[in-house]
């Protein structure tokens, strides 16, 4: 069974319009977790009626990090040495015709860590794509909340994030050389996973999701972070939860489910 159709078969049995699926912990805590996308087009919003309504009975709803009201996490980075001297012959040529088809330059990035190059670089790549961070469903989600007086738990928070960025060895040049090798199969992950936003039921097609992260990059971005999420989520109290977690981090190895059931003993 390919990827894709493994994916479509977990959502499946959600029995819902949206990403998402339930589960029960001990001491009667219900989590509906939600596949979050961080930048989504018009027409995902407004959210889907049921799932409003899921936000509005909640205890609480926990998302990554308060997009709604922190500021912006890179705001003091480290200065770093130029991108000559930083990255190869090869990368610098990819990087540049990359940051030439988006009317970039790199003069602009070259003192910049090689991680949040990458990262700039995927925001781009998705505004381009017509997506934008308030339709995003956890920014939504966030602002219902709001609305609701629903209390917002914070999974890890941008300062969190932002360390295991700057944790990355060689600054994350992995991360940006892995976001240039993959510009195109990136590109359409993001058009797969809105599909699962914007077409009810999710389509059928047996498709096969691309990989756009090297094996360590997994463990550090995805696995490790489901772990901890994971340790966070059984400390919950009794009680309904609404959690937005990005769509990648519910399937795949060491996917947030699975942990969860595995230290349930499912």
């Amino acid at each position: 069974m390919g990827l894709f159709q493994r994916i479509k078969n977990f959502f499946h049995a959600r029995h819902y319009a949206w990403p998402a699926i339930d589960i029960t912990l001990p001491g009667q805590r219900h989590l509906h977790l939600v596949g979050s996308i961080h930048m989504g087009t018009q027409g995902m919003s407004p959210l889907p009626d049921g799932l409003l309504q899921k936000l509005h009975k909640a205890d609480a709803l926990l998302v990554e990090a308060d997009v709604a009201s922190s500021g912006s996490p890179f705001l003091n980075l480290p200065v770093c040495p130029p991108l000559a001297e930083r990255l190869s012959t090869e990368q610098l040529a990819a990087l540049d015709e990359t940051l030439r088809t988006l009317g970039l330059s790199r003069e602009e990035f070259d003192t910049r860590p090689a991680w949040h190059i990458a990262l700039v670089l995927q925001a781009t790549q998705a505004q381009r794509l017509g997506l934008r961070p308030d339709f995003g469903i956890d920014y939504q989600l966030l602002q219902s909340a709001q609305q609701f007086s629903t209390p917002v738990i914070e999974l890890e928070g941008t300062e969190n994030q932002v360390e295991i960025l700057l944790r990355l060895p060689d600054g994350g040049n992995e991360l940006l050389n892995d976001t240039l090798t993959h510009w195109h199969e990136n590109a359409r992950l993001l058009q797969v996973m809105l599909s699962w936003w914007l077409e009810s039921p999710p389509p059928e097609e047996p498709l096969t999701l691309p990989t756009t992260f090297s094996a360590s990059l997994h463990d550090v971005l995805m696995h490790q972070r489901n772990r901890a999420w994971c340790e966070r989520l059984w400390a919950l109290p009794p009680g309904h939860y609404v959690v937005a977690a990005g769509a990648l981090h519910l399937y795949g190895e060491g996917n947030l489910p699975t942990l969860l059931r595995q230290k349930n003993g499912q």
